[in-house]
């Protein structure tokens, strides 16, 4: 169904009855309840009943489509294509068999649209927030040759690969920040409320404190006059981070950038956006995409802007006439050993078998790197609790230890 971009369209559901007197019912989008009646009487269908689908804030959270839905959609659809069900079936079975009523609703408007004569590939284009281009290219191509099975067999396969590695990379980038976090939570908690009480006790003294003790007093002391201020300048800085890594392109390549210098992480996402680059390029090339176009789509799915520059340099490369193995090596960026893999790939006509291999390889790099990091990350979060601690526990005691000089 199209709609146009001036409006902000609506989930609908509806109930009817078709042109064989059959019930019928689905999900549709529409602007408003006489746009919903009149695309379904387009399709032969008499409305009995439509109605607007509203949530609430909590509701619209929990029923969130999130990637791994799309991910499971897919595989759903290739095994019951694979087992002779026809397209608009599947559609119908998938939308009704879910629990959460989001997907029911995507999946019932593009069974309605298909159903409506509408190719799969364009009613996936209406929804591009959980169907980007890439997912809709390989569909299109898939209908293009008839081979749509094995097209959503490939993107389920790609969906997969995708989300298992982004859960990766998430629990990499977790461990780091969890440091950073407790570490900055357990000091501003022993400065604020710990410290002060030692102060107290000093004060009787009526000597000169350690330098390191005074040292720690001050900082205690600031925190105490200051903690609304810092925590509001966090808390601004945060946002007006986040409001421009949203709206700015700039900030978004400068942080890709930054990301990939952190020491350990910036390994780890390195093998990670190859990993996206290779997957990416086998799918599209193996689906009969042409390898310009699929360099283009590996170039954004690497998920780096060092990663996408060079891929759309070895793009222009390769349109000039260059192979691509010698247009990879131009760049620099990319290991001897995918290089070698690509030339071997071009030689033996086999490009998208050997990407595969190589998104094997630094996929399971990855997971390896990960885990590592995962058991190295419990000591060091040891010794930067103790150091910090037992640093503070020291310039409190420091005046006890001395309590034979220091009292008058």
């Amino acid at each position: 169904m199209a709609t146009t971009k001036n409006y902000k369209v609506y989930p609908y559901k509806w109930e009817g009855v078709n042109r064989r007197g059959q019930k019928v019912s689905g999900f549709i989008q529409a602007i408003n309840t006489q746009a919903v009646k009149r695309e379904l009487q387009r399709q032969g269908v008499n409305a009995t009943s439509v109605r607007r689908r509203s949530q609430s804030l909590f509701s619209r959270y929990k029923d969130a489509i999130k990637p791994m839905d799309i991910a499971i959609i897919t595989r759903q659809i290739a095994t019951m294509l694979g087992a002779g069900v026809p397209l608009v079936q599947t559609l119908q079975i998938i939308s009704r068999s879910y629990e959460k009523s989001s997907i029911r609703e995507l999946v019932g408007i593009v069974s309605s649209d298909v159903e409506g004569g509408t190719p799969l590939s364009d009613a996936l284009k209406k929804h591009p927030r959980h169907f980007d281009d890439l997912y809709c290219d390989l569909v299109h191509s898939g209908e293009q040759t008839g081979a749509l099975e094995h097209i959503f067999d490939q993107i389920a396969i790609y969906r997969e690969k995708a989300e298992a590695l982004k859960s990766k990379i998430k629990k990499a980038m977790f461990y780091p920040a969890m440091v950073i976090l407790v570490a900055i939570v357990v000091t501003s908690i022993l400065l604020l409320f710990v410290i002060p009480q030692f102060e107290e006790i000093f004060a009787g003294f009526g000597a000169t404190l350690p330098a390191f003790t005074q040292m720690v007093i001050n900082l205690s002391r600031f925190m105490q006059d200051n903690w609304l201020y810092i925590l509001a300048v966090v808390i601004v800085s945060v946002f007006l981070y986040v409001r421009a890594w949203r709206h700015s392109q700039k900030v978004r390549d400068a942080t890709d950038r930054f990301v990939l210098r952190i020491p350990v992480v910036g390994k780890i996402l390195h093998k990670a956006a190859l990993a996206r680059f290779a997957r990416t390029l086998a799918t599209t090339f193996s689906a009969g995409i042409p390898l310009v176009e699929g360099l283009v789509s590996s170039a954004g799915a690497s998920g780096n802007v060092v990663y996408r520059n060079a891929v759309m340099q070895m793009r222009d490369e390769v349109i000039a006439g260059m192979q691509m193995n010698l247009a990879m090596r131009a760049t620099q960026l990319f290991p001897d050993m995918v290089v070698q893999m690509v030339m071997i790939g071009e030689e033996s006509g086999a490009i998208d078998d050997m990407m595969n291999k190589v998104a094997t390889i630094y996929e399971r790099e990855v997971d390896d790197a990960v885990d590592g990091l995962t058991s190295l990350i419990e000591p060091v979060i040891m010794v930067v609790l103790g150091v910090l601690v037992g640093g503070l526990v020291i310039a409190m005691y420091l005046p006890i230890f001395n309590l034979g000089s220091v009292i008058r």
